[in-house]
């Protein structure tokens, strides 16, 4: 057997396996009603367990930037994007501990299957559901170029193939699982994904340890090859204060305005389940975010002179181990890329069916279309979507990590006081969500283009902040409904 064989075997086992899932799912699916067909094909009939729970959000949090674009700026930043990254840890925690419950119960009491479903009911304004759902879709596609990219990057670095072929063979496996599943697929292969990644970031990081002589020697030679690498700020003071600080509100707060995340509050069996992925999301998230970041930063101890950005990480994968568990690595970060990319597709398709042809086209009747049709609408439109990122990835720009953080900011800047501040405000309003939504999307873009300076701090900061005001200063100014 070749090495090239070694190594594409274990990526060949993970996506028809993957395949595999989504067959069993869309039997599942086949065997709904006309009337539940929607709610299972995009959020599997409620019934996810405390471990797929778990592994689900931290699976869809996950991405190309968690696996690629990020261990590459650690590999130039040093520790202190270890650092940074770390922030990430409380995501599955905070998602579930402030969103869970009451969400969960909110969902279902107005029979929600999408985010959009939810504001439509809590706002009661067909502005708001439009808002929003373009919102979505719009950086839902940014995000999934990210995506993709970063698979093709990746499996034409350490495999040798060209990008076209790794970006067509990625790209096709997941916008098929994912159309042909539908969201049980996705939940389901992305406890697999979960799984694959734990076991891939173990095997690069002992590999690399391994290689740099040790922890402690790892450390002395990033020392010697700059002081700046083992310091909270980086070489030169790059990561200023201010920045960490900023990144508490973009992957740590914000997190709670993320559609792919908040969306999996509404898919758990009961409070047990909650409370245990709680726990278990929390313990996987943090291990995998340091065994992977300090992989990248270490392996400047090992290879000083790579090429920093999104070919660090691949770099050293080539280098420092076997083909066979060169493709398990594949394997790891295919997954969180894929079971990134799946979330998104699934909700953009629920934002054009159900969101919008059913809403408006259909006046909310989903019995008008017969189940039959909807399954192929359905499958179109998230094959459709998919096929249509992967065309857009053939020419693809650098450093995943800013175009994924770019995605994340605008989403939270569109979603995150909508979704809490209606939660748990009763006084917010449409009024107050609709001028939330378009003051934080405007403020966010306005900062993205014009890059001010303001002294490290993150547009995500002031957009949130300006976002928080204009709720509250629209859902005052309309007076309150009576009781």
């Amino acid at each position: 057997m070749t090495d090239s064989i070694r190594l594409i075997l274990p990526v060949a086992v993970y996506l028809a396996a993957s395949m595999a899932i989504a067959l069993w799912a869309r039997k599942r699916s086949c065997e709904a009603t006309s009337q539940g067909f929607i709610e299972e094909y995009f959020l599997g009939s409620r019934s996810m367990g405390g471990f797929v729970l778990a592994m689900t959000i931290v699976a869809s949090y996950a991405s190309a930037s968690s696996f690629v674009g990020g261990p590459g700026v650690a590999y130039r930043m040093g520790l202190s994007w270890v650092l940074l990254a770390m922030i990430q840890v409380p995501t599955v925690f905070l998602t579930l501990g402030i969103l869970g419950k009451r969400f969960a119960i909110a969902a279902r009491e107005t029979r929600s299957v999408t985010i959009t479903d939810y504001l439509r009911a809590r706002y009661e304004s067909d502005a708001v559901v439009i808002l929003c759902s373009l919102a979505l879709i719009a950086f839902f596609l940014a995000a999934m170029l990210a995506q993709f990219i970063g698979g093709a990057r990746l499996f034409q670095s350490v495999t040798g193939y060209p990008y076209v072929v790794g970006l067509v063979l990625f790209g096709i496996s997941v916008v098929l699982y994912t159309a042909v599943g539908g969201f049980r697929a996705v939940v389901m292969t992305d406890a697999l994904q979960g799984l694959v990644m734990t076991a891939a970031v173990v095997v690069v990081l002992l590999a690399v340890i391994k290689a740099g002589g040790g922890v402690a020697r790892c450390v002395d030679t990033l020392r010697e090859i700059d002081p700046g690498l083992i310091t909270p700020t980086g070489p030169g003071g790059a990561i200023p204060q201010t920045f960490t600080l900023s990144f508490w509100i973009l992957v740590g707060i914000g997190v709670l305005g993320l559609p792919q995340t908040a969306q999996r509050c509404m898919g758990y069996r009961d409070s047990r389940a909650m409370h245990r992925a709680m726990i278990i999301g929390t313990l996987f998230i943090g291990f995998m975010i340091l065994c992977v970041h300090l992989a990248g930063a270490f392996g400047r101890a090992v290879f000083p002179d790579l090429p920093a950005g999104d070919l660090a990480m691949p770099t050293l994968i080539v280098e420092l181990l076997p083909p066979v568990w060169a493709g398990i690595f594949i394997a790891g970060p295919l997954a969180a890329i894929m079971s990134t990319v799946d979330s998104m597709l699934l909700l953009i398709s629920a934002a054009i069916i159900k969101d919008l042809y059913i809403q408006f086209r259909l006046r909310g009747d989903a019995s008008a279309m017969p189940v039959a049709r909807l399954k192929k609408a359905s499958f179109a439109i998230t094959a459709g979507m998919g096929l249509l990122v992967v065309v857009a990835a053939i020419e693809p720009p650098d450093l995943l990590v800013w175009i994924n953080i770019f995605a994340f900011g605008g989403l939270e800047a569109a979603f995150l006081c909508p979704i809490v501040l209606g939660l748990y405000w009763k006084r917010g309003n449409a009024a107050g969500a609709i001028a939330s939504i378009v003051c934080g999307v405007g403020t966010f873009m306005a900062l993205s283009i014009v890059k001010p300076d303001m002294g490290g701090v993150h547009a995500i900061v002031p957009t949130t902040l300006a976002s928080a005001a204009a709720y509250v200063a629209g859902s005052l100014a309309r007076p309150a409904k009576k009781p």
